[in-house]
């Protein structure tokens, strides 16, 4: 008996999560915005994130491949299990987290999973946008997030409200970009830094002080070269340490590997 999937086969979704090259952008992506955000305090109470942030990155993206290439049941397992843990933290802190917050959270995974295919691939067409929304909001109302937008104009419009009401630049925000050159190292840093310029709203480039000079776009384009002729590991292993190598090839999953 098939089981149905939470994400259909032929989703958009499942493209631009089936790319190793496309999920590291996102997590460039939100990993500026992530620094600058107001409840950024939550993830350092854990002390996950600044001990490890590579891992910490792993890490999500293991719950967000669940749920994008799982059937429905598996898939709505992994959204009980990331709510149970965040109450879990909740429990420990004694408080709750902001809606706010975990609205920022989802608007990021849907707002750089569509830039960071843009950058990497073409432009989507509003349906396909439209899919990328869906198929969050659906992850977003499972873990009975209240105040979601409805629509993907909606969508845009909130996301634009939040990063101007929630993002600063804070002492959290100082220390997570140390952490992040600690563990990337100076050149990795430096890649990681262009790669966030590409990405970033207008408001994260400002409060980041991101000037307009990105020295990586020429490489973008042979790097796209590259991927034909199976030579894009070579960029690939630039842009995080040896070590990840393994977990970097299992980011990419063939259509033979999509079994939902």
């Amino acid at each position: 008996m098939n089981k149905k999937p939470f994400v259909n086969k032929n989703s958009i979704v499942r493209q631009i999560w089936g790319k190793s090259d496309t999920i590291l952008f996102i997590f460039a992506g939100a990993s500026a915005e992530f620094a600058l955000n107001k409840a950024v305090d939550w993830l350092y109470f854990t002390g996950k994130l600044p001990a490890d942030p590579i891992g910490r990155l792993f890490s999500t993206v293991s719950y967000a491949r669940q749920i994008v290439f799982s059937d429905k049941e598996t898939a709505e397992h992994a959204i009980d299990m990331m709510t149970t843990i965040h109450a879990s933290v909740e429990t420990k802190r004694s408080a709750k987290i902001p809606d706010w917050a975990y609205r920022d959270v989802l608007f990021m995974l849907i707002g750089y999973s569509i830039r960071s295919f843009e950058v990497l691939e073409r432009k989507l067409t509003l349906s396909e946008k439209e899919e990328v929304f869906n198929v969050f909001y659906k992850v977003g109302s499972g873990m009975n997030i209240q105040g979601l937008p409805k629509t993907f104009p909606e969508w845009e419009t909130m996301r634009q409200e939040h990063l101007k009401q929630n993002l600063e630049y804070s002492s959290f925000t100082f220390d997570l970009y140390k952490q992040y050159r600690k563990h990337l190292g100076p050149l990795r840093y430096k890649i990681l830094l262009q790669t966030q310029k590409m990405l970033a709203p207008q408001k994260v480039s400002e409060l980041l002080k991101f000037n307009k000079i990105v020295f990586i776009k020429p490489f973008l384009g042979i790097y796209k070269l590259c991927r034909p002729l199976k030579l894009d590991w070579i960029f690939k292993a630039l842009l995080l340490p040896p070590k990840y190598k393994m977990q970097i090839k299992s980011l990419d999953i063939t259509n033979t590997a999509m079994a939902y």
